[in-house]
């Protein structure tokens, strides 16, 4: 990525979107039928994480790039890379969403910055985000997503680590029935959580890709129950692809008012994390 790549990008900064929805009951069924029973039970009607599902972009197939996400350069820069992926976000919770209510989702390309890893040129997007019920702001999400070149899986150690008793809350193996599930939710058609070809000889994954989302959703609930409160503050990041076929095992470390949940496989490798805080 050249300076002038990203000369090119810097019209996006400050660019904004606004969308709306209605947060109906049919909704609400459909994500308590695909995530029970890893969803906190004290969240009232409106469970944790279902904002994710929401003012989604209704792009028709014509627009789809081949990896199944919108053409680049609408609301979104350009980013002359490949691969696309979440890579973390910081979410506070101000006031519940309600059943039946339009929900209000204000957008700001907040940053875009070029840094070099380990596997190549990384691109990452900072998207702020609002929604909104009324005029009462409920969930403020500073979200991150990184692009980067598609290189092929690096040899991992699976050397097996025993679960710790003391952290371990529950586990779940996902299968490609979740996936579709929970893509068809967040109307999400990037085709590694589906397409297996696709996902292991073109975006060189080992197998289907857990959606961050997805994990976030269940870390973000595990923390709530930790919490017996929806936390105030929740700050996530993806550490590494998770890839079918897989367990997830959630673990929390709790510390009074605050803790860490983390998700990890069978081997003990970590996939997902997040810091959570009441207040």
């Amino acid at each position: 990525m050249t300076q002038l790549d990203l000369d090119a990008l810097k019209p996006w900064l400050g660019r904004t979107e606004t969308k709306e929805d209605v947060l109906t009951p049919g909704l609400i069924d459909k994500f308590r039928a695909t995530l029970d029973p890893h969803l906190w039970d004290g969240a009232g009607d409106v469970p944790l994480g279902i904002h994710w599902c929401l003012t989604l972009d209704a792009v028709s197939g014509s627009s789809l790039s081949e990896d199944g996400h919108s053409k680049r350069g609408g609301f979104l820069p350009p980013v002359p890379l490949p691969a696309r992926m979440w890579a973390g976000g910081d979410i506070t919770h101000i006031a519940p969403l309600e059943i039946g209510q339009t929900v209000t989702r204000r957008s700001t390309i907040a940053d875009i910055t070029v840094k070099q890893g380990r596997s190549g040129t990384l691109v990452f997007v900072d998207v702020q985000h609002t929604f909104l019920r009324g005029t009462q702001v409920c969930i403020q999400e500073n979200q991150t997503i990184v692009y980067r070149d598609i290189t092929a899986p690096k040899s991992e150690n699976l050397l097996a680590v025993a679960p710790d008793s003391t952290t371990l809350k529950s586990c779940l193996t996902p299968d490609p029935v979740l996936l579709f599930r929970f893509s068809a939710l967040t109307f999400n058609a990037h085709r590694i959580h589906y397409d297996h070809t696709y996902a292991t000889e073109t975006e060189a994954y080992s197998g289907l890709v857990v959606h961050g989302p997805l994990q976030a959703t269940l870390l973000l609930n595990l923390a709530a129950r930790a919490l017996t409160a929806s936390p105030h503050r929740f700050k996530f990041r993806g550490i590494a692809p998770l890839t079918l076929p897989c367990e997830i095992q959630l673990n929390c470390l709790e510390d009074g008012d605050a803790g860490t949940v983390w998700c990890q496989d069978r081997f003990g490798r970590r996939s997902f994390s997040a810091d959570y805080a009441a207040a």
